[in-house]
């Protein structure tokens, strides 16, 4: 029960307890002020101390907080398939990663906006870098995925939560959102890990097929117009290509986080994939050992690939990267010349040091790769 204690979303009573020291916070009137800046800068304030449940929470702050995000950083939010998600049934959805917080976010945005109940998101515990991250998190339903820990404790947090999340979906009490990877994706390459397949194997009781039924799995596929932290993310692929290693700077993630928040997104696009059927699952369950988490893997790429969204963004960087024309029906010269602009000064943010022809070069293959996923 303990390390049960230690992953589990907060209760209503221990979410209105940590959102009241939130209320509290020296930071906030800044908050409420970006979020709200027609209203005195007490506001978010007053809106805590009138939460009673983590869905009051939700409904009344964060969903006008995600609103407001996308108002100011992007050119709209889309979504199709919702469809999918009409059954009575619980579900586990699986998703690309492209950004730490907008990813989880938008989609609890679409559910409220279908009138659909909001999942518990997985998310991992390095991002509880500070109280106020943590008490805003946990009141927001996440459930923690222990980082940083060696092997054995990581079997063993593995297991818990494997059953914590099985037993959210199949008690009825929750749907859950999933990342399909550990961190976010950076080359434009979405794929499942099969670490993620294997430990929710782990709690199922019965056959193969059986454990992964009672999953109800949804993949879903988010796409933006203009990459969030695609600077950041073309640096840490520099250093690893030319480095073999890269290190986390302090306080690197909580930048990401705001980057992501803040960043022009252009257009986001957001597809809620078919579910998993039966059939395929059993006919995965043929296969033997790591092949049928191989076999589940490769349903989940092409759905979360089939659901792309590809932007005009996406069609330069391929043909930049290829030095093509093959997509220049999917735009302008002008747009062209706008991207290499655009290039251009996401590039000059980095260190001088870097090879500027590389670093071009994995910030077209960044944009370009969904391109190349789609068409095979």
């Amino acid at each position: 029960m303990e390390d049960i204690t230690r992953i589990a979303p907060y209760t209503d009573e221990e979410a209105v307890a940590a959102l009241q020291k939130v209320a509290r916070h020296p930071a906030l009137p800044v908050i409420s002020k970006y979020l709200f800046p027609e209203l005195p800068s007490a506001t978010l304030k007053d809106m805590l101390s009138r939460i009673h449940t983590v869905e009051d929470f939700q409904h009344s702050i964060v969903a006008q907080a995600v609103q407001v995000i996308i108002d100011r950083s992007s050119s709209g939010f889309t979504f199709d398939g919702i469809e999918n998600l009409k059954g009575e049934g619980k579900f586990l959805a699986i998703s690309n990663h492209r950004d730490i917080v907008m990813d989880p976010a938008l989609t609890q945005l679409m559910l409220a906006k279908n009138d659909i109940p909001m999942t518990e998101i997985c998310v991992g515990s390095n991002l509880l870098s500070s109280g106020i991250v943590e008490a805003l998190l946990r009141s927001n339903r996440m459930i923690t995925v222990i980082r940083g820990i060696g092997a054995r404790e990581m079997y063993l947090s593995s297991q818990i939560l494997s059953s914590f999340v099985r037993g959210e979906i199949t008690s009825g009490k929750s749907s859950v959102w999933i990342a399909q990877r550990e961190g976010r994706t950076k080359n434009g390459l979405d794929i499942t890990e099969q670490g993620l397949l294997k430990m929710f194997d782990m709690s199922g009781e019965k056959d193969f097929a059986s454990n992964f039924k009672e999953l109800n799995i949804v993949p879903m596929s988010i796409s933006y117009e203009y990459e969030p932290c695609d600077a950041r993310k073309a640096r840490e692929i520099y250093l690893k290509d030319t480095v073999g290693t890269y290190t986390k700077r302090k306080n690197e993630d909580m930048h990401s986080i705001l980057t992501g928040i803040r960043q022009w997104k252009g257009g986001i696009h957001l597809s809620v994939g078919k579910p998993l059927t039966d059939k395929e699952i059993e006919h995965a369950s043929w296969y033997e050992k790591n092949d049928r988490y191989q076999a589940i893997r490769r349903i989940l790429d092409k759905r979360i690939i089939n659901g792309y969204k590809l932007w005009k963004t996406n069609y330069m960087g391929y043909d930049l990267m290829n030095g093509s024309d093959r997509f220049a029906d999917k735009y302008t010269p002008e747009d062209l010349e706008a991207f290499k602009a655009y290039t251009e000064h996401k590039l000059n943010k980095l260190e001088s040091r870097f090879d500027r022809g590389a670093l071009r070069n994995i910030f077209w293959h960044i944009y370009g790769n969904p391109v190349v996923a789609v068409n095979g």
